[in-house]
This record gives C-alpha cells, sequence and structure tokens, in this order.
C-alpha cells in the first residue's frame, strides 16, 4: 500500500502539468474542440472577435480595437483553461499508463514444443502456449496455472510487497504477464495473444482520451448542448429587441453576453470530471473496463457478496479448544499442538497461532521424529506417529470415533452434544484422539474480516441493501450473517441462485452489484451491473465482470461505490454551480447594458457595476478564472459521506446552489472595481 501511495503522488507533477499546458493549444483545433459543443461556441465566438479586431471594416463595426482585443483575450483564455482541465485529467492518466509499460519489457519464455522446451520471446506467443516459468523468472504473458504450485510477486501492477499463491486448478491459477516467480516453478498456459493481455487492456483503459462517454455525460452533454441553443437564439433575438429600445449591442458584446449565460463553466469541466472519475477508481488498484461501469456503482441499490474470502477469511481457524471425557483443557491444547506441529494446513497453522496468543505453553518434543500422517479424503483425518509408539489423530468428529472404536476405546458420552453445539454455531468441530481416548474437540471458525460490520453499515447509510452468498447450510449462514451484519442471506447457494436473486432485484428496477473470483461466479458477475472480480480468481470470472481489482480484496466494492457516487455528486454538484453562476451573470450584465436606455431597470442592477463595458469584461473575466479555480474541485471529486438522496440534494443546493450565486456577485463586482478604473 505504501508503493500504491507514493505511485499516486507522483500523477501529478510538473511534467504532467507542462504538457497538459501545451496540449490545451493543441486542444484548439476544431476537430478537437467540437467534441465539446460548448466550448465549441465559445471557440467560434473567439475567432468573430478576432477578426472583428484586426478587420472591423469587414462587418460594418465601429472600430473599438482596446475592448475588442481584451474581449477576445479573455475567451481565448476560457477556451484554454477548459482545454487545460480536459488535459490535465487526460495526463494522470497517462502517467499511469506510462508506468505500467515499463513492466512490458521484452522478455524471453521457455516455450512446451512437443514435450521440449524451447527459449523464445515473450512477444511470438500465441493463446494457448505453454510455458514454464522457474523461480527469479518473469511471467512471459496472460495466463492460467496448469502444472506446480508457486509464490508469485505482483507488485509491478498491486503495488503490494507481499508475494501471492498461485497454483493449478481451483480460484488461484490466473497469472498476470510481467508479473515475477519467487520461488519454485510453474507450468502456464497462455490465455491472450500478443497486445490483448491484461496490462495492454489496461493502458488503454486509463489513457483518459480513449475513454467512451457514459450514458449519464451523453445525457448532460445534451442537457448542456440544449442549454446553449436557447441562449444562442435568446442573444440572436435580442439584438433587435436592444435597438428597439434605443441600445445598440455590437457583435462583441453579443459574444459575450452569450458566453456568459452558456453553462462554460460545467461545460469546460464536464470532460476533466469523467476522465478523473475513471483515474480514482484506477487508483484503487480497480481497473474499470468503462466508465459507465463507474457510474453504475454510484447508483448501487443491492449488493451481492460471496461469504468465503469475501466476508470471511476463508480459512477455517481455530478458536477454542473443548475437553471431553474427564480430560483437562490443558491436555486437550496439548495434544492439539503435536498432532498440528507437521501440519501445513490453514487449520493446522491457526491451532499453534490460538495457542500462541492464548499464551499458552507447549511441548512439541513428542513430535520430533514422530511419522506425519497427511489428511485424506478417504479417511478425513491427519495426526503422527510418535517414536514412543502413541498414536495421534485429529480430524472429522465421525471419524475419529470410528478410529477410536476400531482402536478399542470408548467415545465420551457428551462428545455428540458438544459436537452439535459448535455446528449451531455456525463452526466446525475437529475431534482430537491419542490411542484409544478422544481427548476433545478443537471448535473451528471461519472468523468474519475484522470492521466487516462496520462497512456494512455504511454501505446501510449509502441506502444500499447487501446480500450474503453462501454454501453453508441455513444455520451456519445464519451465524456468519448476524456476525457480520449483513441485510440478507443466501444459505447452500449455487451459481443459478446468485443469478435468480440478481435478476430479481433487477427486475424491481434496482441496479446489483457483486463480487466473486471463482468460475462458478463468472454468469453473476456477467449478470451483475457492476461485476467486481479479483485478479488472483479464474480467467472466466475476470472476462466476465466489468471491473477487476488488482489486489483481490472483495471488500474494495465498497471504495468503488463511494467513487461512483462521488463522480455523479461532482457533477452533479459543478453543474448546480455552473447554472447558478449563469443566474448571478444575468443580473451583472443585463441590467448595465439597458439601464440607461430604460432606467426602470435600475431595481435589478444590484450589483452597481461601473458601466456596461466594464460589466461585460468583468463577467467574462469571472467566467473565465473560475473554470481554473474549479479544476482541482473536478479532479479531486466532492467529498462523499453516507448520507439520503434528499439530504444530499439540500446540501448541493444549499453549497453549490447558493454559493454559485452568491460567488459571482462577490467576484465580478471586486473585477468591476479594478476594471472601471482601467477603462
Amino acid at each position: 500500500m505504501k508503493q500504491q501511495r507514493q505511485q499516486r503522488k507522483k500523477l501529478l507533477t510538473g511534467d504532467i502539468v507542462k504538457q497538459a499546458a501545451i496540449d490545451s493549444v493543441m486542444k484548439l483545433s476544431p476537430a478537437a474542440m467540437i467534441k465539446n459543443p460548448v466550448m465549441f461556441i465559445v471557440e467560434i465566438g473567439t475567432v468573430v472577435v478576432l477578426l472583428l479586431t484586426l478587420f472591423p471594416s469587414w462587418f460594418d463595426a465601429e472600430e473599438r480595437f482596446g475592448f475588442n482585443l481584451t474581449v477576445f483575450l479573455i475567451l481565448l483564455i476560457t477556451v484554454l483553461f477548459a482545454n487545460f482541465a480536459e488535459a490535465l485529467a487526460e495526463g494522470r492518466g497517462k502517467a499511469q499508463a506510462d508506468s505500467l509499460k515499463k513492466t512490458k519489457r521484452e522478455v524471453v519464455a521457455s516455450k512446451l514444443v512437443n514435450g521440449e522446451v524451447v527459449v523464445v520471446q515473450a512477444s511470438t506467443l500465441r493463446k494457448g502456449d505453454s510455458v514454464i516459468v522457474e523461480q527469479g523468472e518473469m511471467i512471459p504473458g496472460d495466463g492460467e496455472v496448469i502444472e506446480g504450485l508457486a509464490s508469485v510477486d505482483e507488485s509491478a501492477i498491486t503495488g503490494e510487497s507481499a508475494p501471492v499463491i498461485k497454483e493449478a486448478g481451483g480460484d488461484f491459477s490466473s497469472v498476470t504477464g510481467g508479473t515475477r516467480v519467487v520461488s519454485d516453478r510453474i507450468v502456464i498456459r497462455i490465455t491472450n495473444d500478443p497486445g490483448e493481455s491484461f496490462i495492454d487492456r489496461m493502458i488503454s483503459l486509463v489513457e483518459g482520451a480513449k475513454r467512451q462517454k457514459t450514458p449519464n455525460e451523453i445525457a448532460l452533454n445534451t442537457l448542456l448542448i440544449s442549454l446553449t441553443l436557447i441562449f444562442l437564439i435568446v442573444v440572436v433575438t435580442l439584438a433587435p429587441i436592444a435597438k428597439y429600445v434605443g441600445v445598440d449591442l455590437e457583435i462583441p458584446v453579443l459574444i459575450a453576453l452569450l458566453v456568459c449565460l452558456i453553462p462554460t463553466t460545467i461545460g469546460g469541466l464536464l470532460s476533466a470530471i469523467g476522465i478523473a472519475g475513471m483515474d480514482r477508481v484506477t487508483q484503487f488498484n480497480v481497473l474499470a473496463m468503462s466508465g459507465k461501469a463507474v457510474e453504475a456503482a454510484g447508483d448501487i441499490n443491492t449488493m451481492i457478496l460471496d461469504k468465503t474470502g469475501t466476508i470471511t477469511f476463508g480459512n477455517r481457524m481455530a478458536s477454542e479448544f473443548v475437553p471431553v471425557g474427564g480430560a483437562s483443557l490443558a491436555e486437550v491444547a496439548a495434544w492439539s499442538a503435536i498432532s498440528s506441529v507437521q501440519d501445513e494446513t490453514p487449520e493446522g497453522r491457526s491451532v499453534l497461532e490460538l495457542l500462541k496468543k492464548q499464551g499458552t505453553a507447549y511441548d512439541t518434543a513428542l513430535a520430533e521424529g514422530g511419522t506425519f500422517i497427511e489428511f485424506k479424503a478417504e479417511t478425513r483425518m491427519s495426526g503422527v506417529d510418535l517414536t514412543n509408539g502413541r498414536l495421534v489423530r485429529k480430524g472429522a468428529v465421525d471419524a475419529v470415533k470410528q478410529w477410536i472404536v476400531a482402536q478399542g476405546g470408548q467415545v465420551p458420552s457428551e462428545l455428540d452434544a458438544e459436537t452439535e453445539r459448535i455446528a449451531s454455531a455456525g463452526g466446525t468441530p475437529l475431534a482430537v484422539a491419542v490411542d484409544t481416548r478422544i481427548y476433545g474437540l478443537i471448535y473451528l471458525k471461519d472468523t468474519v474480516k475484522p470492521g466487516m460490520k462496520e462497512r456494512f453499515e455504511q454501505l446501510r447509510r449509502m441506502g444500499i441493501r447487501t446480500i450474503m452468498c453462501t454454501g453453508d447450510n441455513p444455520l451456519t449462514a445464519a451465524t456468519i450473517a448476524k456476525e457480520a451484519g449483513v441485510d440478507d442471506f443466501i444459505a447452500e447457494s449455487k451459481p443459478e441462485d446468485k443469478i435468480a436473486v440478481i435478476k430479481r432485484e433487477q427486475a424491481q428496477g434496482k441496479l446489483v452489484a457483486m463480487t466473486g473470483d471463482g468460475t462458478n461466479d463468472a454468469p453473476a458477475l456477467a449478470q451483475a451491473d457492476v461485476g467486481l472480480a479479483m485478479n488472483s480468481g479464474t480467467v472466466a470470472a475476470k472476462e466476465a465482470a466489468n471491473m477487476v481489482d488488482l489486489d483481490s480484496d472483495p471488500s474494495k466494492i465498497i471504495e468503488v461505490v463511494a467513487i461512483g457516487k462521488q463522480l455523479l455528486m461532482t457533477r452533479g454538484a459543478l453543474t448546480t454551480f455552473s447554472i447558478a453562476n449563469d443566474v448571478a451573470k444575468y443580473f451583472a450584465i443585463i441590467p448595465a447594458i439597458f439601464l440607461l436606455a430604460i432606467p426602470e431597470m435600475s431595481v435589478l442592477n444590484v450589483m452597481q457595476l461601473g458601466s456596461p463595458f466594464s460589466a461585460i469584461l468583468s463577467a467574462l473575466l469571472f467566467n473565465a478564472i473560475i473554470i481554473p479555480l474549479l479544476i482541482p474541485l473536478a479532479m479531486k471529486g466532492v467529498a462523499y459521506k453516507p448520507m439520503s438522496s434528499a439530504k444530499l440534494l439540500s446540501r448541493n443546493l444549499v453549497v453549490y446552489g447558493l454559493g454559485g450565486v452568491i460567488a459571482p456577485f462577490i467576484g465580478i463586482k471586486l473585477i468591476d472595481m479594478i476594471v472601471h478604473l482601467w477603462i
């Protein structure tokens, strides 16, 4: 995480700002500007005012070189500032892409051809090829482990220094090109052709210029275009009305009036907001396949989560020792330790961790030199045959009971009752026996991750309902659900059950998010509006989802939802601010222009600006200056706090609506006091 934070700090350097300034000039090309219709209108107005300044006779207009030149420069600055906001957001994405490209250096691969190893360039590998990767070697391309087990360093793409275990089969077989094997040896089947790897797709997606506009953004663009056309008609028809009442509105004045009234603030920042939203998701090490997925996350109503690995750690961990048959707690703990010294399974390691946590001393000398008995599906037990001839076993209760009876021993009368108690609480009991006696039980529990209850409460405040899916029996599922604090659960769930609940929620008009990492999760991930797959999961899961978490932290969907809401809030807040700005600028310009011809309009001249010309220039200057002042807000996003939609709307109206009216009144008045002295 430290490496990740350092990387984020580097995403806004002097070089990025310098390049953004250059790009803002390059974007003046009409082919680029027409993609932003509001600012394209401003650019056309800028060109017209420039021609009026240089060649007033062409328009049969009165020569006002100083005023026209000033209007032209302010309009040009307005367009450049808008371009700068977009270029700055794109520059951050390109900086991330450049850092990722460093992982794509050419490497060699040990390709298997008819059972023989052939050394080839990684760029020549094709989908379906098999390669061997030894300790210390770079994985040459995206693929799946088909043989072996290895520890893989994925810090190049995740920022996390701790290596992860990859093994053939199961949900942790997927590997990413550009990562490094730090131990052992694996055989990988390549799953992508050159240029189609995970990092290739990520590079393409984080480069903001290639980003597709989302439906919400398209709708807002349509609204802005409509407002621009309406004000264009208003300004054009205003000229003959003004002439009729004795006010001669020249073309530069009409253009200035149009630019001040159309929503230039949000028009100049709209692209930057969208690109920055995608950028924020990427900074959290989540690869969003589209901006639509990020926005959909902001409107999520229901979240479906797997229990294992998401809500719980996934590995059953020892949480209690339960003596039976007159044995003491110390005896159960001691024999549990001896049976687990050579047991490398998560359950075995958790026994020793529990003893350490309890501060219980245990003697492992007895286990030294003994023969370890590995767990097998047939016996459902593990243990150790000690050098002194004693036999220690640990395993499923019924299996240990059968073993004890076969040894000539007896089963304690209270064993079944304690076993039922543990199972009823959602745990798994393991019996511990030595020779002909059962000493007690180890209570294994799939532990809920710390802080999950608080995180689900946070989602509840966001208005999101959480549903846990698990293959556990209803009793165990209910226990975990209560401890975790989810709103509902589905026990003994199958892949079709997950799809069914997603479709049911969607049929009610709700947007649904789903997290998963296995092939069996792929259908549900594809069906959900937001599907977040784990990078450690299968290729099928990653291809079905529209987001991939590089850190493989399923609970990160909460951050994704917060970013989605933040994106929508930022866009809404700045749109509110922009429209409120236009209201204030209306009161600045219109009364000042018509005041001499229509003295009755003095009641609207609340700002008491110096003159019509100073009013126009002051409003234009404020209009240009406010865009760069709002760039940090567009890039960082409006701070999100969980609250209801009604409270959120009220907050936006007060902070950005009222603020959008007050700020121009103050700003334009201060600028006018300076401008009036100058002209």
